[in-house]
């Protein structure tokens, strides 16, 4: 290793640049390229593969314990550092949509853990580093412009929470967070800002998830276009509403559960939830040689294609 002097050092960094624009380039042209790729077949599943999509996120979890604790961590110190920076300037009464919207970003946040839980799927010894093979993807480009979404709909929800909050609480100054909660539970504004509240972030919640909640495991387990696997997910969630709002409400419970004690449950369950969203996609969107199954097979599996 030598020491290069300053002209040596900004050529090469204008050259780690160029190669990254021309990667960017690549990976967006890919995204038109494969517009309008063929249909995909979804399963119908049932509650009982949403709790086994779970059971195996746990297993992946324990499996990669040291390697992906640092994906909760992140998540953990990101949620502390925008709590304290709520505390600090009034902002409150966005500390709650703060940790729900986490369920909004989640599924842009967790592709690196579903990469893991696709290679452990094949019997390939993996470890935290193979979650970035994400950036060597052939849809890289249709990821990222799927994440760009999801974080729009992210801040999209907390400006709608804070209209919420000065359309039923107005624009009074909070004197203290325990003040603040006994004021959302015991007064007219407060229990409207809940009902309000909680009717909107659902609607954000449900779009977030129709779009992604199959889409990018598919973007990373095959070179399909954006809008295909966008119209599988929500054939997905479409062909299967039941199982998909009870996933919906563990995944929204989870978070918000894991944010409350200063975030520190998130070091658990954003990777445990990241590896259960992979199982969960892999039950209901058949690989090609899986769709050989016979009937007997699918229907003591409690599969049921849907085309």
């Amino acid at each position: 290793m030598t020491i290069r002097n300053p002209i040596e050092w900004t050529g090469a960094q204008f050259v780690s640049a160029a190669h990254a624009l021309s990667s960017a380039h690549h990976s967006l042209q890919h995204v038109q390229d494969t517009i309008h790729s063929p249909p995909l077949r979804v399963r119908h599943i049932t509650i009982a593969d949403v709790r086994d999509a779970l059971r195996k996120g746990f297993e992946d979890f324990e499996a990669y314990r040291s390697d992906v604790l640092f994906v909760g961590i992140v998540y953990a110190v990101v949620g502390l550092i925008l709590a304290r920076v709520i505390f600090r300037t009034d902002l409150i009464p966005l500390l709650f949509p703060l940790a729900s919207g986490f369920a909004l970003i989640g599924p842009f946040a967790a592709v690196g853990l579903y990469e893991m839980s696709r290679l452990r799927e094949q019997g390939v010894e993996a470890n935290w580093s193979n979650g970035f093979d994400v950036f060597r993807a052939p849809a890289l480009g249709a990821i990222m412009v799927l994440g760009g979404l999801l974080i729009a709909t992210f801040l999209a929800w907390m400006v709608a929470a804070w209209l919420i909050y000065l359309n039923t609480f107005g624009d009074a100054p909070i004197d203290s967070l325990p003040q603040f909660i006994h004021d959302v539970f015991r007064t007219q504004g407060g229990q409207s800002m809940i009902v309000v509240g909680v009717g909107v972030g659902a609607l954000f919640a449900l779009f977030a998830m129709v779009i992604s909640i199959i889409s990018f495991p598919l973007l990373i387990d095959r070179d399909v276009g954006l809008d295909t696997a966008i119209a599988t997910s929500i054939r997905a969630v479409t062909a299967n509403p039941g199982p998909m709002v009870v996933w919906g409400l563990i995944v929204t419970a989870a978070l918000v559960v894991g944010s409350l004690p200063l975030f520190v449950g998130l070091v658990v369950v954003i990777p445990v939830l990241g590896h259960a969203t992979w199982h969960l996609y892999r039950k209901i969107v058949p690989r090609d040689g899986e769709s050989m199954l016979g009937q007997r097979q699918r229907m003591a599996s409690g599969f049921d294609d849907v085309h």
